[in-house]
């Protein structure tokens, strides 16, 4: 998602206490990427400058530049809530890169109906019906079977989708690839997409904008976004069969079962949309961070690492205020076991 560019540039003290020589040869370090995980990098670069002096600064150019950037080497990580392709893993000027998971978020389905006053319910196979164009009108039957009770309105169904490159789109995708074979076939899944139909907005607040203008239009946000917006989210059906809300609980319920099933030598570029298990919401997904394995400048890889681990040791504890899960504690073991193939100790 691409929202203006921003900027977390924090710079604090290591134990409250800034010595201006101590400060001056701290290794800052730039990162650009997500804006679906913005709000926790740019808390977690607060903290981090609190704890240490060093500056983190993030720009929230969305998971297509973040890829773009750091595969140009520009930005010391990158940060995405797609995985790199292996093509675009080849085209990495500074050879292999590592993906980090940080947190996990959901994606909401938000619309625009009025006089429906109780939570849509829709299943995957129906929602990429209407993505592609397939359902045109609110009173479709194939809706209707889904809110029995829920007097629905003959008005059109208008798509509003993610007009710039988004790890948003990919994660909604993702989702829609897995549960429905006409729409893995015709449209597929990444951060970019062709369109069968519907209206393109800039970042989530393009999408909310056109959905709240536009009487019968539906589209897709972050759960975060969603919620500190107060947006009418629908209720999607999990594998278990229970209708599921975008909540904090129901995303780190898709993603309990996440670290016992996850092989050793994972590069973790995993996906857990449609995720078994009670209570799951299926359009759920880890947000990256993305760095090189072998980092030219070695001050810059140990801050790095450093930088990370105390994420992981630290940051995961402040996810949940924010509307993120944390990752489950097993995971966070391994990676930051896993810190050590950067080259750089504690």
């Amino acid at each position: 998602m691409i929202r203006p560019v921003r900027i977390a540039a924090l710079t604090a003290v290591m134990s409250g206490a800034c010595i201006s020589m101590a400060c001056a040869q701290a290794t800052n370090l730039t990162g650009a990427g997500s804006s679906f995980a913005y709000p926790i990098y740019s808390k977690w670069a607060a903290m981090y400058a609190a704890k240490t002096g060093v500056k983190i600064n993030y720009q929230s150019i969305g998971s297509s530049g973040g890829i773009r950037q750091l595969s140009d080497e520009i930005v010391d990580f990158g940060a995405t809530d797609g995985p790199m392709t292996n093509e675009q893993l080849a085209k990495a000027k500074g050879g292999a890169i590592l993906h980090f998971p940080t947190v996990l978020g959901g994606v909401a389905v938000t619309y625009n109906l009025p006089g429906v006053t109780q939570p849509l319910k829709l299943t995957g196979p129906v929602l990429a019906d209407i993505f592609m164009g397939g359902i045109t009108k609110w009173n479709d039957s194939r809706v209707a079977a889904l809110n029995p009770g829920v007097k629905l309105p003959s008005t059109d169904v208008i798509v509003v989708h993610r007009a710039d490159g988004s790890g948003t789109t990919f994660i909604f995708s993702d989702y829609l690839a897995t549960v429905s074979t006409p729409w893995a076939a015709k449209v597929g899944r990444g951060q970019s997409l062709n369109w069968p139909v519907g209206l393109g907005g800039k970042g989530s607040e393009g999408v909310t904008g056109q959905v709240k203008q536009l009487p019968g239009a539906v589209g897709y946000v972050e759960l975060s976004y969603a919620k500190q917006n107060k947006l009418p989210v629908a209720l999607i059906r999990n594998a278990a069969g229970e209708w599921v809300a975008p909540t904090l609980q129901s995303v780190t319920a898709a993603a309990a079962g996440a670290a016992a099933k996850i092989p050793a030598n994972t590069d973790y570029r995993i996906s857990i949309v449609n995720a078994p298990g009670k209570g799951a919401y299926p359009i759920s997904s880890f947000t990256w961070i993305l760095v090189y394995e072998h980092p030219k400048d070695a001050a810059k890889g140990k801050a790095l690492t450093n930088f990370l681990r105390w994420a992981y040791t630290n940051g995961e504890a402040v996810a949940g205020s924010l509307d993120y899960a944390p990752l489950p504690a097993t995971m966070v073991r391994r990676l930051d076991a896993r810190l050590t193939a950067l080259g750089a100790g504690k």
